[in-house]
């Protein structure tokens, strides 16, 4: 099964509309959203390109492919726009015998992981900085990093599942920037 994850869209369409792209080169059968969708938070700069109603048309055009949990910037009124569910602090997907725990961790993260087993993906958001890793009792830490305002000196980016491998690709040109298989 093919999977895209991404996070911290904040508002961006322009950062929507690349990821488009990418979604429609991919074919992914599920979307995966980390959290952190129309709001650009406090400790974010404004991007030039906000503009929350047009990433609300954008990604519930693909509401029955998105499964999504609830970011730190998302508020109640957010889902009162978008046709998914996004106040979930977490999910869990089963996919090729892997477990799945999505959240976008500003609780659960790798400094304070939820109780996974070894080979267990704990797929996050929040710092805006993309990391394939796999810790200290084989739970395989994912942050696909943000597609619209990215930290740490990374471009965008957004993260795929496909055949027991995890990547990070960049936005722009798609081309994989970290894999590790599963």
């Amino acid at each position: 099964m093919k999977i895209l994850f991404f996070s911290d869209v904040h508002g961006s369409p322009e950062s929507v509309t690349l990821l488009l792209d990418r979604i429609g080169e991919f074919e992914p059968v599920h979307l995966v959203l980390l959290g952190d969708v129309l709001y650009h938070g406090p400790r974010n700069p404004l991007r030039p390109d906000y503009k929350p109603p047009a990433v609300v048309k954008q990604l519930n055009s693909l509401k029955s492919r998105i499964t999504a949990v609830h970011g730190n910037c998302d508020s109640e009124v957010d889902q009162m726009l978008l046709e998914f569910p996004i106040t979930a602090e977490y999910a869990t997907l089963l996919v090729d015998g892997l477990r799945f725990f999505l959240t976008h961790g500003h609780h659960w993260n790798p400094g304070n992981p939820p109780p996974l087993e070894s080979g267990d993906v704990l797929a996050f958001g929040h710092t805006h900085i993309p990391q394939l890793e796999r810790l200290a009792g084989g739970i395989v830490a994912f942050n696909p990093g943000s597609i619209s305002l990215p930290k740490g000196g990374f471009e965008p980016t957004y993260g795929t599942y496909e055949n027991e491998t995890l990547q990070i690709r960049d936005l722009q040109s798609g081309e994989v920037r970290m894999e590790l298989n599963v």
